[in-house]
């Protein structure tokens, strides 16, 4: 089935730099058919510098929504007229939404993270949980498991530094020494990779973030890279009886925020994840 592109057709774009990677056409247009909506989303590459021009277009109404990745995330987070909370604290938006007459930037990439979790039966809700890495990534997570309500967060880093600024961004989060990244594992339910060790390898032989031999089977494992969708870090847990969480889901479950804050439609997740994994599988085998 497809559908049929005309004059009233509403755009969405994805812009960044580089572009030609997302996934969010595939996540987007999917949600889009199933739900019968007449929107389109296209990728633009968006360089350095472009992002209040980008803005502009939401502004104008001449796109019905934007979702920025690298490099513009904190560019259009000045550009836009209103920040949601999320996006305020991490100085990063990854959603323009048209907002009376301007242009409002959100960020759903930590709420799509919780969102994940508990789609797969796990409520951070009082868990104590441990994030691996201080990037972007996790700081929109972390300040997302901040307001879902956890008991504690620990943040490790190969930089302290990084740890400590990220762990900021949720008033239950401390900075954990990465030689007690053991420990921290240990005392923790929740265990989350948000760096990019395992991208790209095959999960049999491929790099763990962490000491695979401390998980446990009443473990949460999850991790955000999603290429391959079992990590070495997911098949460990796996082999340890730990429940598990990958990286398609934050991707899929930020978009279907995205979509709904568009539309006004929440969209079927499951159909949006069936989309991103037949691309997926025609990328990469």
């Amino acid at each position: 089935m497809s559908r049929r592109i005309t004059a009233s057709t509403r755009m969405s774009l994805v812009v960044g730099d580089p572009v030609r990677h997302s996934l969010s056409p595939a996540l987007h247009n999917a949600a889009y058919l199933a739900a019968d909506l007449d929107w389109v989303m296209l990728a633009m590459p968006g360089p350095v510098g472009s992002g209040a021009s980008l803005v502009d277009l939401v502004r104008r109404h001449e796109v019905g929504g934007m979702a920025v990745t690298m490099p513009l995330k904190p560019e259009v987070a000045v550009a836009v007229d209103v920040l949601d909370p999320a996006a305020a604290a991490l100085r990063s938006v990854n959603t323009v939404v048209p907002d009376a007459g301007g242009a409002r930037g959100m960020s759903t990439d930590g709420d799509g993270f919780v969102a994940s979790l508990r789609a797969s039966g796990h409520d951070p809700a009082g868990t104590s949980v441990l994030v691996i890495g201080a990037g972007a990534a996790s700081r929109s997570i972390i300040d997302a498991l901040g307001r879902a309500g956890v008991r504690a967060i620990a943040v490790v880093n190969r930089t302290h530094s990084g740890a400590v600024e990220a762990a900021q961004f949720a008033p239950m989060a401390l900075a954990v020494e990465h030689d007690q990244l053991d420990g921290a594992a240990a005392s923790s339910n929740i265990i989350v990779n948000t760096t990019s060790v395992g991208m790209g390898q095959d999960a049999a032989g491929g790099a763990s973030p962490l000491d695979v031999t401390l998980l446990r089977a009443d473990h949460v494992v999850a991790d955000i890279v999603y290429h391959p969708l079992q990590t070495a870090l997911l098949a460990a847990a796996v082999s340890a009886g730990a429940a598990t969480v990958d990286g398609l889901g934050m991707l899929v479950h930020q978009a279907a925020l995205q979509c709904e804050a568009w539309t006004g439609v929440t969209p079927d997740v499951s159909v949006m994840r069936a989309a991103a994994e037949a691309e997926l599988l025609a990328r990469h085998g």
